[in-house]
């Protein structure tokens, strides 16, 4: 009985060592820095931590997703995971966040970020809602304690996870998913781009005549298109979309993990862009590729529209920003920077990284790598989310994983 007391207390001893090892492990990996030493990029530019773990208040970053500036250069970051919305001065300019300040709390997955003069606007995944300035708040960085509807009873569920942004033509666009993988959609609002008027009225496509309420359906047929942005001469706006998982080449084939590969859409009005019946072609930019295990009616996928460019399949594009407004050399200054959030449904892992894409003549012509390193030897430590331009001419670029704001910045002459 002795004995088999001391091997009680042994064993006790034994595991509560491990379990407070394993927490301290945790802690220390949760205040981890990221390590950027691996990360690869062009001749001349070099990545720097904005703000991270190590931040003050840098716990808030947790989740870190989409972001926007202000009028005074302050960078807004939204965490889903937290719901809420953050905001990341850097008053000595040094290029490092002096602390992370909390914006809004208590929201319900918030994503997108824009803001229509002195009111910030949040996608929260149910509608969005919106932020006045009060000055006399200056617990939360002047802005008030409680968020107001603005637009109401979107459908959540599924690809939950909406941005907002303000078009160049004075209208506010906004995403919503798909609820599945492949299906036939009940809700017409789903897997499209909806564009609302500035006081949040619906403002899609198709102009409702009579009694019935207009639609705010701008575009169709987009499983999962986060990120948006418009062409700085054209006006033209891209958005990258997310493919359908598990998916065959050949009726009741075996899954390729290849297809279907994702897009860079140009967005027009009214235009249908083929999911859930049709992928397009990475051999013919100008068709679309019938879903054999999914099918519609004979024809239809030749009236949807073909992606303008195509990337890898499951590499995951998310955020979207053009380069016009940093002070890159001439070369980039009409080219786009794509963040590739990468799969889970890959037998080998792809993505995580952030992509160039090259435009001639106004139209995307390649993909190229521009930032890689987050996978290393089959293992994931970061994720990038979006992608924007500060007002500095620095990239800013958000990692939900390793819950840093990354910032990279071009010095011509650098090794």
């Amino acid at each position: 009985m002795v004995l088999e007391n001391k091997m009680q207390k042994l064993l006790r001893f034994t595991i509560f060592t491990l379990l407070v090892s394993l927490a301290i492990f945790n802690i220390q990996t949760a205040n981890a820095k990221p390590d950027l030493s691996g990360i690869k990029l062009p001749a001349g530019f070099k990545i720097s931590i904005y703000a991270d773990s190590k931040t003050k208040q840098g716990n808030y970053l947790a989740g870190a997703r989409f972001m926007a500036f202000d009028a005074s250069g302050n960078l807004y970051v939204s965490s889903a995971e937290g719901d809420r919305v953050v905001m990341l001065p850097d008053s000595n300019k040094d290029g490092v966040a002096d602390e992370v300040v909390l914006v809004a709390g208590n929201l319900n997955a918030p994503q997108g970020l824009a803001f229509v003069g002195d009111v910030l606007l949040i996608a929260n995944q149910d509608g969005v809602v919106k932020l006045e300035k009060d000055a006399d708040n200056i617990s939360n960085g002047g802005w008030s304690a409680n968020a107001k509807p603005f637009i109401s009873d979107l459908p959540s569920g599924g690809h939950t996870l909406k941005n907002i942004k303000l078009g160049p033509d004075g209208y506010l666009y906004l995403n919503i998913g798909s609820s599945c993988n492949v299906c036939v959609e009940s809700d017409p609002r789903r897997a499209t781009i909806l564009r609302y008027t500035l006081d949040g009225k619906p403002a899609g496509a198709l102009v409702t005549l009579g009694s019935h309420q207009q639609s705010a359906v701008w575009a169709r047929g987009l499983r999962n298109s986060q990120g948006f942005a418009w062409h700085p001469k054209t006006g033209d706006m891209f958005a990258t979309n997310n493919g359908a998982d598990m998916r065959s080449d050949t009726k009741n084939g075996a899954v390729n993990d290849e297809l279907p590969p994702e897009h860079l859409n140009k967005i027009e009005a009214a235009k249908h862009y083929g999911w859930p019946y049709c992928w397009g072609d990475p051999n013919n930019l100008k068709a679309q590729v019938e879903d054999p295990n999914f099918t519609a009616e004979p024809g239809f996928c030749k009236t949807t529209q073909a992606p303008a460019i195509t990337f890898k399949a499951h590499a995951t594009p998310i955020g979207i920003t053009f380069l016009e407004k940093t002070n890159w050399s001439a070369d980039y200054k009409q080219d786009a920077i794509v963040a590739m959030h990468g799969s889970w449904n890959r037998k080998q892992p792809y993505g995580y990284k952030l992509v160039r894409i090259k435009f001639k003549n106004n139209q995307p012509v390649e993909v190229k790598d521009f930032a890689t390193g987050w996978l290393q030897d089959g293992a994931v430590w970061g994720r990038p989310v979006d992608v924007t331009v500060g007002t500095d001419h620095a990239l800013y670029v958000s990692d939900d994983k390793a819950g840093a704001i990354y910032r990279i910045t071009y010095m011509p002459g650098a090794k």
